[in-house]
């Protein structure tokens, strides 16, 4: 049995990555795995008015059933409206789909976007599965992310050791060849919580704190000047901001040299052609910190509502931060 996304209220990303380029902001992508985090990025994004792309990767999708999923996203939308916010702007988007086996079935199953990454094979090999992922998909209306480039760390089953940069000279072929809605590329962002090792990074002289890397931005120019108005995405842009790396670290954890993208990195990221900017570490950071204060302070709750609540305003507060004053979202989706 096929669902059409459309039935389950979503949209899909073409007209809104339109009007980011457009109006030099940037679409938050919070990828979720369960139905905490999905309550905390519909009420941030129906109270900021922002649109969103809910993120599953392959990884999320076995642990939270391909089934139960399609009625969490159509639930998402009905409660968005429940929260006032009367024409919800909301996507169901596959993160690093690794064939077009899982590609097709997530369209399949109401999926409003889908992404295949073929960056790790050889670049004809990329352009091959990535078309064919896009004949597919268009068919029923469903939007396509390809990527370019290689991002180092580790995301679910997305591993690498070194990244490397998106290649601008390859971008125009390869959008002509596949036909892609929008392109992923790599300039230095990188998936986890580690992106950096503490050699690739400086510390300041103050504060004795990791200051990691810049983005490579004469690669985004390049690339926008390559392909002026194209939809650019950007993965692996978590801040794992310290607060939240402290937190879990004074109540049990063991974050050592934990280290994300600088916001206001992704601040000018966004007013770029980049107009969907990937989060999902942050959010995982601002959860488990919460949970590990709650049970140092509260050692006697083991109901899951007890923790689970707190956890739930930390990343509320955490992803309306994101759209408001690093994505510039908010007022998007009126």
């Amino acid at each position: 049995m096929k669902v059409s996304f459309k039935d389950l209220g979503l949209v899909n990303t073409r007209e809104m990555f339109a009007k980011a380029v457009k109006g030099g902001y940037a679409i938050p992508a919070f990828n979720f795995n369960n139905m905490e985090q999905l309550q905390a990025i519909i009420q941030a994004s129906a109270e900021t008015r922002s649109p969103v792309i809910l993120q599953v990767s392959k990884g999320a999708r076995n642990y939270a059933n391909q089934t139960l999923l399609r009625y969490m996203a159509q639930g998402a939308v009905e409660y968005a409206k429940e929260l006032g916010w009367k024409k919800p702007q909301i996507v169901l988007h596959l993160d690093h789909g690794d064939s077009y086996e899982v590609c097709k079935s997530c369209v399949d199953f109401g999926f409003s976007s889908v992404m295949i990454d073929a960056s790790s094979l050889p670049y004809e090999e990329n352009v091959k599965l990535t078309r064919k992922v896009v004949n597919y998909a268009h068919k029923y209306d469903v939007t396509v992310e390809a990527e370019l480039g290689v991002l180092a760390g580790v995301e679910d089953e997305v591993a690498s050791e070194v990244s490397h940069y998106t290649k601008p000279e390859e971008v125009i072929d390869f959008v002509k060849k596949t036909k892609c809605d929008s392109l992923a590329i790599s300039i230095g962002t990188s998936h986890g919580a580690y992106k950096f090792t503490p050699e690739q990074c400086t510390r300041d002289p103050k504060t004795g704190k990791l200051v990691p890397p810049p983005l490579a931005f004469d690669v985004l120019k390049a690339i926008e000047k390559k392909l002026p108005g194209f939809p650019i995405v950007l993965h692996g842009s978590s801040s794992v901001p310290q607060e939240y790396v402290d937190m879990c670290n004074q109540y049990g954890g063991n974050l050592p040299n934990a280290i994300g993208i600088p916001e206001e990195q992704l601040r000018k990221a966004a007013k770029s052609a980049v107009c969907k900017i990937n989060i999902d570490s942050d959010s995982r950071l601002a959860m488990t910190g919460a949970i590990r204060k709650h049970f140092a302070e509260f050692p006697g709750h083991f109901d899951p509502r007890q923790y689970l609540k707190p956890a739930r305003e930390e990343m509320k507060k955490m992803y309306t931060h994101k759209i408001i004053n690093v994505l510039g979202s908010n007022g998007k989706a009126r």
